[in-house]
């Protein structure tokens, strides 16, 4: 009896090899924090982007806007604005990957979170080291797979497109986000609404 219920949940197992495995990392909220550990408050925000602000984008960053709607954390301190926490997907092989990406207020990178991962394989990419390449890149940066972004031998896809979905969210930062922030740190226009 035992070896029959070994075999049955093996057989499962083999058949279902295939099978996409979600792996949920981090919540947006845990994101926020580890991205920005010395905030103590994150304001969340919408930026809506324009027909023209979208062509923009996708000019200066070489990838296609997904969506026109981007969700950003404010990262706080006090009135002092950290800098901003934005949420992102790409798809990899076979389904979505969220992560965020941790922007300086002069619109460089501080951190990269892979938040959850929906691949069989490929998941390297969560590693420190991965996504350490990014730390410091800016809208200005090449941020190009195989150039200044080493590649993951069996997570080419995943890696690319983590790659890729940065480069677009520096270039909306840059285009879009930082000309609305006034000198306080505080978004203005109508297009932005809040939580």
């Amino acid at each position: 009896m035992r070896k029959a219920l070994i075999f049955a949940a093996l057989s499962a197992l083999i058949a279902g090899g295939d099978a996409v495995v979600a792996e949920r990392y981090l919540s947006p909220e845990e994101a926020q924090k580890v991205c920005f550990p010395g905030a103590d408050h994150f304001e969340a925000r919408t930026i809506r982007l324009t027909s023209e602000e979208s062509k923009a984008v996708e000019q200066k960053s070489g990838v296609k806007v997904r969506s026109r709607e981007n969700r950003i954390w404010l990262a706080r301190k006090g009135t002092n604005l950290l800098g901003v926490v934005v949420l992102d997907h790409v798809f990899g092989k076979h389904d979505l990957i969220e992560y965020a990406v941790a922007v300086s207020p002069e619109g460089k990178v501080l951190q990269v979170e892979i938040l959850e991962y929906r691949e069989h394989y490929g998941g390297e990419i969560r590693s420190a080291k991965w996504r350490e390449q990014f730390k410091g890149k800016s809208a200005a940066s090449r941020l190009k797979l195989n150039d200044d972004i080493y590649n993951i031998s069996g997570a080419t896809i995943s890696c690319r497109n983590v790659t890729d979905g940065a480069r677009r969210v520096l270039a909306t930062f840059e285009l879009v986000v930082r000309p609305r922030l006034d000198a306080g740190g505080r978004l203005r226009d109508a297009r932005t609404a809040g939580p």
